[in-house]
């Protein structure tokens, strides 16, 4: 199955207008894969080729009227050498543990999810979703999703979901101890380590999300290079500054 009929398969749904989450001043719309359609893992696999990302069971690509800022992204993990800034992330996080957690969402995650989203992303709607609405965002019955725990000693720093495809990992989220955060650049290791992870299992990729230039906090991804972006529906290298 080609990207064409991956998609040509599929009911496409196009959504209401609502206000961009990355760019404020503009609005969105997202074209939705008909809900009812039994997806798999790798159906999915085939939809990210085109471009297109979940949240929780729901697949949907960018489809904004005269916008197309937001562009696919997948960094191809085996010519990944990591930069001097990253080395030192690296470095700086060594002292960490991890554990994957393959067995679900945990109650100790809320108040790290809570601390997080209120510092960085109040005010944005996700800060008022409950537990069991924040777990169905990260997991979907129809993939394998592992919650990625980041541990410092008994204190448990950062949660990475991450989907484990056929020759791909897919980052789903990230949150993080917002006083941490910045010192250690938990949201940069949890990529690196996906990167790492894929490396060790032989895959091609990881597809860490949207790239948006427009968008500080969403620019940073074209430092893990070699980085391609999905660009008039073929993926091409990405330089570190475009």
């Amino acid at each position: 199955m080609n990207r064409m009929s991956a998609e040509a398969s599929l009911n496409l749904y196009i959504t209401a207008v609502h206000p961009c989450p990355y760019l404020p001043e503009r609005q969105a719309m997202n074209l939705l894969v008909d809900p009812c359609y039994r997806m798999t893992a790798d159906l999915y696999a085939r939809l990210l080729e085109s471009g297109f990302r979940r949240s929780g069971a729901d697949v949907y690509r960018p489809h904004c009227k005269g916008c197309s800022s937001c562009v696919s992204t997948r960094i191809a993990v085996q010519g990944f050498m990591p930069n001097r800034s990253q080395r030192r992330n690296l470095k700086r996080n060594s002292d960490l543990s991890v554990v994957v957690n393959r067995t679900g969402f945990k109650p100790e995650y809320d108040d790290l999810y809570r601390r997080y989203i209120n510092q960085r992303h109040a005010g944005g709607g996700m800060d008022s979703d409950s537990t069991a609405t924040f777990a169905s965002f990260l997991l979907t019955h129809w993939c394998n999703t592992v919650l990625v725990e980041f541990w410092d000693g008994p204190r448990l720093l950062a949660v990475a979901a991450v989907d484990e495809l056929k020759d791909s990992l897919s980052s789903v989220y990230t949150f993080f101890a917002p006083e941490e955060g910045e010192q250690r650049g938990l949201g940069v290791y949890a990529v690196l380590w996906q990167i790492g992870q894929a490396q060790r299992l032989g895959l091609a990729y990881v597809y860490p999300g949207y790239w948006i230039a427009e968008s500080p906090k969403m620019r940073y991804k074209t430092c893990f290079q070699p980085i391609e972006g999905l660009l008039n529906g073929n993926w091409s290298h990405l330089p570190a500054k475009i």
